[in-house]
């Protein structure tokens, strides 16, 4: 039986400063030198986009005594997770689980999350630190419907042997959002900013709904330097859109700037500006 009683502290949260490195093949939020050439959101937005549109996650915990010869090493698991209102974290775990386990020996942790649908060292991703703590039982409800919310789930399938716990202080947030694009991101800056809009509002079926209608024009479109066997949009937010290229075996992604100026909050406005980036044939690659 495992001890649920364990409470958590206040959230709270100090800042990082930023560095911003050489970049190449920059996504969405890569670090100042790319955000004000490629009109991409500024880190700290880009994280909280990556978490809206990102289901899962790889979290690293410590494991704990009861595991003996183990004890004191990493351990990863692949863990769900759903973001409250200020962008912390929420989990659903099982008590048998060994992560479990571990958070209730010791809740510091990390979390890497990572842009849907692409992996490799292209890959935006983001390791969050922090300490994870069961929430309290008056709390169980509001964190349960905070994660059907996200994963759309039935109310039996993430209740019942199943305990939230909360992400409650996040002590810093390293973002990459692609070779060489670093930024150690503020975590007042980044709990105080809501995402796009675009990003939380459906943001599967957005891209779902895009990718059928724009993924052969923009193929097309990136064909005619180089012979181009797919194109499939794997994330947006109010100023763009990023694509998965593949040429034969190899992968890369490009970013396709809206117009300045003009912000994206919705997907009929999204649809309105990728037939304008088709329309002109402009797409910035990387």
């Amino acid at each position: 039986m495992v001890d649920m009683s364990l409470t958590s502290p206040s959230a709270s949260g100090s800042g990082g400063g930023t560095r911003a490195g050489l970049f190449r093949t920059p996504i969405s939020g890569g670090v100042q030198s790319a955000t004000s050439a490629h009109g991409l959101p500024r880190p700290a937005l880009a994280v909280r986009n990556l978490m809206e549109q990102a289901r899962f996650a790889h979290l690293c915990t410590i494991m704990s005594r009861m595991h003996h010869r183990r004890q004191g090493y990493p351990f990863g698991s692949l863990v769900d997770f759903a973001p409250d209102s200020s962008g912390h974290p929420i989990f659903s775990f099982s008590p048998l689980a060994i992560h479990t386990r571990n958070l209730l020996a010791d809740p510091r942790c990390t979390l890497v999350v990572q842009i849907p649908g692409w992996s490799g060292l292209s890959n935006a991703r983001v390791t969050i630190f922090g300490d994870v703590y069961p929430l309290p039982e008056h709390e169980q409800e509001w964190a349960h419907k905070q994660y059907i919310a996200k994963h759309q789930q039935g109310p039996s399938q993430q209740w019942g042997n199943f305990y939230y716990f909360r992400m409650q202080n996040i002590s810093d947030i390293y973002f990459i959002g692609g070779f060489g694009t670093v930024a150690w991101v503020d975590v007042k800056e980044y709990e105080a900013l809501q995402p796009d809009r675009i990003a939380v509002n459906g943001g599967e079926q957005n891209l779902k709904e895009l990718n059928a209608m724009f993924s052969k024009p923009l193929k097309e479109l990136l064909s005619a330097e180089s012979e181009v066997d797919d194109a499939a949009l794997i994330s947006i937010d109010s100023k763009g859109t990023d694509i998965r290229v593949r040429q034969g075996a190899q992968f890369n992604v490009q970013r396709v700037s809206f117009d300045e100026g003009h912000s994206v909050e919705t997907l009929e406005e999204a649809k309105v500006a990728l037939r304008k980036v088709i329309n002109k044939g402009r797409v910035f690659k990387l």
